[in-house]
C-alpha cells in the first residue's frame, strides 16, 4: 500500500529546483569531489548524524577515529562513531530496496550497543518529548508487515526516487522498526536512496544541515504525524537537500584549487592522453590561462608528462 502523502505545489517546485541543481553540479563536474573534500564531508556527515542523537565526540575526535588514532571519551560514543564509519565505508554493499540489507546495515551500526542488532524490535516503543509521549510506534507484531509494504513502495518505478527517499525517511521513523538507532538508520538509508538518484549525494553532508535545523526536523516529523501523511516532512527534507546542493555550488566553485582540479580530472581520465582543451571541457568554469597554469604546475611536480609544444601539447598523468 502506498504511504499517504500529497504532491503539493511546494514539493513540485522543490523537486524541479533540486533536479536543476543536480544537473548544474554534474555539468560542472562537482559531483566528483576531490578525495580531500569527500573525506571532509564524510566526517561532517558521521559527526552530525551522531550528534543529533546525543553523541558528545567532536569533529576532531571523529577525524582521529577515522584515521585509526586513539581517542579519549565515553566508550559508547567511541563505539557509535567506529560503527558508523564502518557503515558508511561499506555503503556500496547495500541495495536500498532490500530489507535484508537494511537489517545487515543495522547490525553493523548497532553492534555492541544493543541486544540483537540487525533484528526488528519485539517490544513496544514510544518517543518522549520532555515528560510527554510525542509518538507511540506501531505494535511490534505489525513491524514486519509495515516494512514489507514500505519496501514494496520503494520498488515502485512510477514514483520519483527523490520523493521516495523522503517518504521512506518519514515512514521509517514512524514505524520505528528497531529498539534503537532508528534516527541514524533513517538518515543513512535516505542517503543510500539519494545516491541512486545522483552520485553527488554519497558525500553531500545533508545530515549537517539537519543538525543545524534539528528543532525544525523533529517538528516536521510531528507535523506529519498530526496530519496523517508525510507531506510536511517531504517538503522539509527537500528544502534541506536543496540547500545542501546550493552550498556545493556556492563553495566548491570558489574554493577548488589547481591541485583539486587536477586530482578530479585524474580520477575521470586515468592514464589516457589528453589536451588542454580536454581539461577545459572538464572544468568549464576556468579560463584557458588557468588551465595552462594547472597543467604547468602538474608538469613541474612530475604529476603529468607533456609531449609537444604549448599549442599542440599532449599530456598524460604519471603512473605513480
Amino acid at each position: 500500500m502506498k504511504p499517504p502523502y500529497e504532491i503539493s505545489r511546494s514539493i513540485l517546485s522543490l523537486v524541479a529546483d533540486v533536479a536543476e541543481r543536480v544537473g548544474e553540479i554534474s555539468a560542472s563536474k562537482l559531483d566528483r569531489p576531490s578525495a580531500k573534500l569527500r573525506r571532509s564531508n564524510r566526517i561532517k556527515t558521521i559527526h552530525s548524524s551522531l550528534a543529533i542523537e546525543g553523541n558528545k565526540l567532536t569533529e576532531e575526535q571523529v577525524t582521529a577515529l577515522l584515521e585509526n588514532r586513539r581517542v579519549l571519551g565515553p566508550v559508547k560514543d567511541i563505539l557509535e562513531v567506529q560503527n558508523t564509519i564502518e557503515l558508511y565505508n561499506r555503503m556500496d554493499e547495500f541495495d536500498g530496496r532490500s530489507i535484508q540489507d537494511l537489517l545487515k546495515a543495522h547490525g553493523i551500526l548497532m553492534r555492541g550497543l544493543v541486544e540483537g542488532p540487525g533484528r526488528f524490535r519485539a517490544s513496544g516503543v514510544g518517543i518522549l518529548k520532555g515528560t510527554e509521549l510525542s509518538h507511540l510506534a506501531p505494535p511490534p507484531l505489525r513491524v514486519p508487515q509495515l516494512m514489507d509494504a514500505l519496501f514494496a513502495y520503494l520498488a515502485d518505478e512510477s514514483e520519483l526516487q527523490l520523493i521516495k527517499s523522503c517518504v521512506f525517511h518519514y515512514e521509517f521513523e514512524y514505524i520505528h522498526p528497531f529498539l534503537d538507532g532508528n534516527g541514524r538508520m533513517g538518515r543513512f538509508w535516505q542517503t543510500l536512496l539519494l545516491r541512486a538518484y545522483s552520485p553527488v549525494f554519497e558525500f553531500l553532508p545533508v545530515e549537517s544541515l539537519v543538525r543545524e535545523r534539528q528543532t525544525a526536523y523533529y517538528e516536521s516529523l510531528e507535523q506529519s504525524d498530526k496530519e496523517g501523511d508525510s507531506t510536511s516532512f517531504v517538503e522539509f527534507m527537500l528544502g534541506v537537500i536543496l540547500e545542501a546542493l546550493n552550498e556545493v555550488l556556492r563553495t566548491q566553485r570558489v574554493t577548488l584549487t589547481g591541485s583539486d582540479r587536477l586530482e578530479r580530472f585524474r580520477e575521470m581520465i586515468g592514464l589516457a592522453a589528453f589536451t588542454r582543451r580536454d581539461y577545459l571541457r572538464a572544468h568549464k568554469q576556468i579560463s584557458p590561462a588557468t588551465a595552462s597554469r594547472d597543467l604547468r604546475l602538474a608538469v613541474d611536480k612530475g604529476l603529468v608528462q607533456m609531449q609537444g609544444d604549448k599549442r599542440t601539447a599532449v599530456y598524460r598523468f604519471s603512473n605513480q
